[in-house]
């Protein structure tokens, strides 16, 4: 199994940004899957999670309405829309792939994690 993210970088606040996260070794389309983040110093957070089919989603109230996840099962990518980007984004933005097809906000649901791409909202 790999899972591997791109797409983070150094914006402004109020930008926007789309990660992906390419994913390989299993049957992509039977696992949901969800992104987490870790800012300098604080614990790893849920973000946002995915059903298998993209039918369900699942978003943390902070990023509610500013973020998006997405799903493409034929190119095996997860997405993360990051839209009006705040200071308090900046962190360390993982990929994880789920131990089943339901959408879930508990890291304890999730069996393989990506390396992460880091997110830096400053003017």
């Amino acid at each position: 199994v790999q899972l591997v993210e791109s797409g983070g970088g150094l914006v402004q606040p109020g930008d926007s940004l789309r990660l992906s996260c390419v994913a390989s070794g299993f049957s992509f389309k039977s696992r949901a899957m969800g992104w987490f983040r870790q800012a300098p110093g604080k614990e790893r957070e849920f973000v946002a999670s995915i059903s298998w089919g993209g039918g369900t989603t699942y978003y943390a109230d902070s990023v509610k309405d500013r973020f998006t996840i997405s799903r493409d099962n034929v190119k095996t990518t997860v997405y993360l829309q990051m839209n009006v980007l705040k200071p308090d984004d900046t962190a360390v933005y993982t990929c994880a792939r789920s131990s089943s097809g339901a959408p879930s906000s508990d890291a304890n649901s999730y069996d393989y994690w990506g390396q992460g791409t880091p997110v830096t909202v400053s003017s």
